[in-house]
């Protein structure tokens, strides 16, 4: 799990106790998708979040953390502190898929990627979010 014990205020819903809006909600989530799978709808992703995850637990290297990924951004949907799961996921999975000796430079790629398409909205949001979780999130978010 790489949810912090404590949450942040500015990922938690304005309708229970903090400051996220619903349209910031819905950027993250989208965003999560991204980087999971590319386009996707929130009810494709919310519908395969589950069997992702469930999948997940079978597999090992590249194909554990892809699934990992797909399920991570289905259920930002329900809790948007779940978004960094699905980009450092996606991280992992390039890693592990990258030519051997790739992997940290491939991991930076995605990383990079990831950055690139964050909406202005909710962009420093994520990356303060990266900053504070990155020793949670197997240190994927480092320059």
């Amino acid at each position: 799990m790489i949810l912090p014990k404590e949450r942040d205020p500015r990922l938690t819903t304005i309708r229970r106790g903090g400051t996220l809006t619903d349209p910031d909600h819905h950027a993250l989530a989208l965003w999560a998708a991204a980087c999971a799978g590319g386009e996707v709808t929130m009810s494709q992703a919310r519908a395969a979040g589950g069997r992702s995850m469930a999948a997940a637990r079978d597999l090992r290297g590249a194909a554990h953390h892809t699934a990992s990924a797909a399920g991570q951004a289905a259920v930002v949907a329900h809790v948007a502190a779940h978004e960094l799961g699905a980009a450092a996921y996606a991280i992992k999975a390039v890693r592990a898929a990258a030519p051997a000796g790739d992997g940290e430079a491939a991991g930076r790629r995605e990383c990079r990627w990831q950055r690139d398409r964050l909406p202005e909205a909710i962009r420093g949001l994520v990356l303060d979010d990266q900053r504070l979780r990155n020793d949670i999130c197997w240190s994927v978010f480092e320059p």
